[in-house]
């Protein structure tokens, strides 16, 4: 059992090899096509099938929980002063006027960096994690996150994940957006729910009393964990909001359906904190489960990541890389656009 508990802790023990073919670079139509894996935890099997008979495997009694995010134009192209080409990655406001980004390319505290439309950031800090602290201004005046938001949405690109080998197009616009996306923030899909069509969404809303949270993806999502043990990592934080509504059903002892790993970190964090809005950098691992979500929809992430620790804490780390390895033999797709697994 020592044993175990140290493996558990150890990064490297949530390594896994992913040959490249596996690595879904288009999302599939209709979206409802993809591959789903159920596994019961109860009975210990293993179910293939696709997204679109979700509902053959979810309990009738449950509650669904959606993210609401909208992801925005967050990758722009710019020109230092001095010529030099720069790409920049918005990732979160801070206050009212500056920002959070990583940048391509080499800046220094009072780099101004110009790009389309007039719109330019200055350079106010250099973290030691790589990112950035700017200040935008537009046509000369500083502006606001949601005027930003609306200025990216003309500029800025589709911000794809590192792992995806090709240029975002114009179709990644509306295929990496779920269907319900509403609050801008966001600068990663909340993946599982890329999965929905409007007819399956709308039998599940029949069936289902489905209620929404808002958590806006960060960059830090794609972080790989680098510390030899898991708990030393330090976990990003990502803005979140919990309507009253959704408060209600998480104070209940209803069942709930977490539609991925960012409404399940809500959700967890609301359970531990009940604080309704703020910033949520909760990390759930094997040794910190899951407490009030009961079932997990979600895609296959990454190795040695947080994602493939969150899905751990639900059914053990070992459970996890088995059922991984069954999904690379049967030719699931992975990643943000590729298929998913069902936990019940």
């Amino acid at each position: 059992m020592h044993r175990e508990i140290d493996k558990e802790l150890m990064t490297d023990s949530y390594d896994y090899h992913l040959p490249k073919s596996h690595i879904a670079n288009e999302p599939l139509y209709p979206r409802d096509s993809a591959k789903l894996l159920v596994y019961d935890r109860a009975n210990d099997t293993i179910v293939h099938t696709t997204f679109s008979k979700l509902l053959d495997f979810l309990p009738v009694d449950t509650s669904v929980v959606i993210n609401d995010t909208r992801v925005i134009k967050a990758r722009i192209f710019g020109f230092k002063s001095t010529g030099g080409r720069v790409e920049l990655l918005f990732n979160k406001p801070i206050d009212a006027h500056s920002s959070l980004v990583f940048i391509k390319g080499r800046v220094k505290i009072g780099s101004i960096v110009k790009f389309d439309d007039d719109l330019t950031a200055t350079v106010l800090r250099l973290n030691s994690d790589g990112s950035r602290v700017v200040k935008f201004e537009y046509r000369g005046n500083p502006i606001r996150f949601e005027e930003l938001v609306l200025v990216l949405d003309e500029i800025g690109h589709i911000p794809l994940p590192p792992y995806i080998d090709r240029q975002d197009n114009a179709d990644d616009e509306i295929d990496y957006q779920t269907l319900f996306a509403k609050n801008a923030g966001a600068v990663a899909a909340p993946t599982a729910s890329l999965h929905f069509t409007p007819e399956l969404f709308k039998r599940v809303e029949d069936r289902h009393q489905v209620e929404r949270v808002t958590l806006h993806v960060g960059a830090g999502t794609f972080k790989p964990v680098e510390a030899v043990e898991i708990l030393d990592h330090p976990m990003h934080s990502e803005y979140f909001s919990i309507p009253r509504t959704t408060a209600d059903l998480l104070d209940s002892n209803k069942k709930i359906l977490a539609i991925g790993t960012t409404v399940t970190r809500t959700i967890e964090y609301y359970s531990r904190t009940k604080k309704r809005d703020g910033e949520c950098d909760l990390f759930l691992n094997p040794h910190n489960p899951p407490q009030r979500v009961d079932y997990l929809l979600t895609n296959f992430h990454l190795p040695k990541s947080t994602l493939i620790m969150l899905v751990s804490s639900f059914v053990g780390r070992e459970k996890t890389l088995e059922l991984y390895s069954e999904a690379i033999s049967h030719n699931y797709r992975f990643f943000s656009y590729g298929d998913a697994m069902l936990i019940v």
